[in-house]
Formats: C-alpha cells, sequence, structure tokens
C-alpha cells in the first residue's frame, strides 16, 4: 500500500523543489531534497497530531486562562519553523552528509563503523526492538545536555529563551535560542554517530522523542498517576521543571521523555502542584518579544554571561 505521505512528498519534491533547485544549478543536492521533504511532511503532519490531542486537553482542564495569547503565537512560529524547515534539514540532510563521510573515513583507515547491534549482538535481527534502544539512549544523552545547560552561565543565557515563557503551551517545546538548538543538535548528532544510528531512523527519532515533549508542556491539568508519572513525563512533572520557584532553588525534572534518569540521579519531584511558569531574572523581551526580539535578547543575555564571566576570572 503507498504510503500517503511519501506520495505527497514526492509531487512537492517534483512540482516545486527540482526546478528551485534546477534555477539555482544546485541538482547534486536533488536527490537529498527528497529526504528533506519527506521529514518535512512528516513534521507537518506531527505538528497536527499534536494540535488534534494537546488543543481538546488545554481547553478541557487548563493550568491558566489568559486574555492575550500573544506570546503563545511567537511560540507557533517556532513550532513551523523547527517542525517543518529547520528538523528535517539537520536531522536529515547534515547528519546523513556527516554519516557518510564520517563512515568512508573509517573504511579507509580499515576500520568497521560503529553500530549499537556490534556492542550488543543480542540487537541482530530485532530492528523495532534496536530503534527502542536508540530513543532510551539519546534521551538519556538529552538529560545530560538538559542538566548541563542550566549549570553553565553561558548557557543557561541561552536556554533561559526556553524558560522565559509565562503562557506555556504544547507549542513552547520550539521556543528555543537558535545557539541552543545548535547545540542540542550537535550532543544529539554525536550521540547518534556514536552508537551508528541509521540516517533515515535519526529524524524518526527525534520526531518521536520531540512528539512526547510537545505534549508535556501542555498548559493541562493531566498526571499519569503514580506509577504512569515514573514511565513517562507528563505535564504535571515537567511543569514544575519550569517553575518560576525551580530558579530561586535546585532545578529538578531535566528528563524530557522518560522520567528514570531524574530518579536515577535525584533530581525527581513529583510534587502534585500545578506552578506558574517563566523567568522573572531576564529582560521582558524574552518573554513578550518577537521571535527576533527573543532571539537578540538570548544573545545580549549569553554576551553578557561571557563577560562577566572572563572579569570574573
Amino acid at each position: 500500500m503507498p504510503d500517503p505521505f511519501d506520495l505527497f512528498a514526492g509531487w512537492l519534491h517534483e512540482t516545486v523543489l527540482i526546478p528551485l533547485l534546477y534555477a539555482a544549478g544546485l541538482m547534486r543536492w536533488e536527490e537529498l531534497a527528497h529526504g528533506w521533504v519527506l521529514f518535512a511532511v512528516y513534521g507537518a503532519v506531527q505538528v497536527v497530531l499534536t494540535l488534534a490531542i494537546c488543543l481538546p486537553l488545554e481547553h478541557w482542564r487548563p493550568v491558566e486562562r489568559w486574555a492575550d495569547k500573544g506570546a503563545v503565537w511567537v511560540d507557533i512560529f517556532y513550532t513551523v519553523l523547527s517542525r517543518v524547515g529547520v528538523l528535517p534539514l539537520v536531522t536529515f540532510v547534515l547528519f546523513y552528509q556527516v554519516q557518510v563521510a564520517l563512515n568512508g573515513w573509517i573504511t579507509d583507515h580499515g576500520w568497521v563503523p560503529p553500530t549499537l547491534e556490534r556492542l550488543v549482538p543480542v540487537l541482530l535481527g530485532h530492528s523495532v526492538l534496536t530503534f527502542i534502544v536508540y530513543a532510551i539512549i539519546l534521551d538519556c544523552a538529552d538529560y545530560w545536555r538538559h542538566r548541563v545547560s542550566h549549570q553553565l552561565r553561558w548557557w543557561w543565557a541561552l536556554h533561559s529563551v526556553h524558560h522565559a515563557q509565562r503562557q506555556m503551551t504544547f507549542w513552547s517545546d520550539d521556543r528555543n535560542h537558535l545557539l541552543d538548538d545548535t547545540i542540542a543538535f550537535l550532543w544529539f548528532g554525536v550521540i547518534a554517530l556514536a552508537i551508528g544510528v541509521p540516517p533515515l531512523q535519526f529524524p524518526l527519532l527525534v520526531l518521536m522523542l520531540r512528539f512526547i515533549e510537545s505534549m508535556s508542556h501542555a498548559n493541562a491539568r493531566v498526571s499519569f498517576g503514580t506509577v504512569g508519572e515514573r514511565m513517562l513525563v507528563s505535564p504535571r512533572f515537567h511543569r514544575a521543571h519550569h517553575g518560576v520557584l525551580a530558579h530561586g532553588r535546585r532545578s529538578c525534572n531535566y528528563g524530557a521523555v522518560l522520567p528514570w534518569w531524574d530518579m536515577l540521579f535525584r533530581t525527581a519531584d513529583f510534587s502534585p502542584e500545578y506552578v506558574p511558569t517563566g523567568d522573572p531574572t531576564g529582560e521582558e523581551a524574552l518573554a513578550t518579544g518577537s521571535w527576533l526580539a527573543q532571539q537578540r535578547a538570548g544573545l545580549r543575555r549569553f554576551w553578557s554571561s561571557v563577560i562577566s564571566g572572563r572579569k570574573a576570572a
């Protein structure tokens, strides 16, 4: 049975991208362009699915209601830009190019490219199980990336763009500074290359993990119960991480998809409160500015932290 997403991506590729690439003299990218379009379509479908699930939840049991939702519209722009444009580009096109070059270099030197199946032979022939193990490893890596981003002052200056939102919704997951996103992609990419994630699986893994992350940001009074809260990050669990009080005490709940790492490394907070979100230590532009204003404010905060760090040294 034909994949309707693949058919639509093929139509876009032939009718839109190929003429543009031909006009720009970039036909060498024609094959990779099809992969980018395919994952851009998957990203768009993911946005629609997230909307269909989270919007009713936020209307049914909202934590907060706001008369002016201007800040939410900026988050919507972040999401569309990331899921349909940037994310497919970096997770497929760039990752594919780097992995092909790296594997070629490794092979030329007489070595075998690394794969998880070679390290754990029991995974050979079990593609679904291997995919799940890939996801668990990447989620653990993301826990540490996230935790470190709160500890280093210069990194927090960039990551604070994400935490500045006082009107947190499921759209807020992609509200990140471009430099913060770049670091996250490099972090993810290095881990994925080290365990041999196939090029076609990497963007699917990222989309799947980000889908769950989006739901955890929902403005909804939703928890998964005593057992469920310890199996998957819920909106209540993640909201504690975004809470205003979290910036004045020991931060908690760094896990993006699985709370296991917070439980293992003693950063979990399962208290039942739904706390207000935001970061009062940053300038107002971080919370209510346009996309460009937030990017500039984050860059100013980053530069200020670097300069003050140098002075302190």
